[in-house]
């Protein structure tokens, strides 16, 4: 694994912890020599994490768009900034960058960016692990529902499993780094001449 996409919230949240296990990732993904793709700022976690990679010899790649980029939240000191034309520009360049995607504390569009890489990889489009850093139990109602639409039948056992989780960083990359992607359902329709 040589790149990780983070996906996660440019506000530091109410709690410090959100913004030290945010550091700690980072610094995690520097040691195993995993550089970072995200979203490009200098604000909350995203900046957390950036600077905790960078701070300890890793490799940090930036993806935003040229309208934030205007209102001078970029992060000055990636090892590489990358501006692009559109938040849908920006999500397929760090798809096509990663080799995993690691959710951390955020909002709504944080949220947006999991559910989108998540579906895709329902779908087979890609066989790259998808996590949750559940740090001080954030993602423990998201869980949860994960919990009601299996039991209800709206996801299959198999895509409930793809969904990985750990409250730490160092557990959540080992599940990473051991990943199996299910077999993904074929759709045949008959030959109608």
């Amino acid at each position: 694994m040589n790149h990780i996409a983070v996906f996660c919230g440019s506000r530091s949240g109410k709690s410090e912890v959100y913004v030290k296990e945010a550091a700690r990732l980072g610094k995690e993904l520097a040691e195993r020599g995993i550089g970072l793709v995200y979203g490009g700022s200098s604000a909350g976690v995203m900046g957390a994490v950036a600077d905790a990679v960078m701070e300890n010899g890793g490799q940090v790649t930036g993806i935003m768009p040229e309208f934030l980029e205007k209102r001078e939240i970029a992060h000055k000191n990636l090892t590489q900034l990358v501006v692009v034309d559109s938040m849908h520009e920006r999500k397929a360049k760090m798809a096509e960058l990663a080799d995993g995607f690691m959710v951390l504390p955020g909002g709504a569009g944080t949220l947006e960016e999991f559910f989108e890489i998540f579906t895709w990889a329902q779908l087979g489009l890609h066989q790259k692990p998808v996590g949750l850093l559940n740090t001080n139990g954030y993602y423990d109602p998201l869980l949860s529902l994960f919990n009601h639409m299996t039991s209800e039948n709206f996801m299959e056992e198999k895509h409930h499993k793809m969904v990985l989780s750990s409250a730490e960083p160092k557990d959540l990359l080992d599940q990473f780094s051991s990943y199996s992607p299910p077999s993904i359902k074929s759709y045949l329709t008959e030959n109608r001449t």
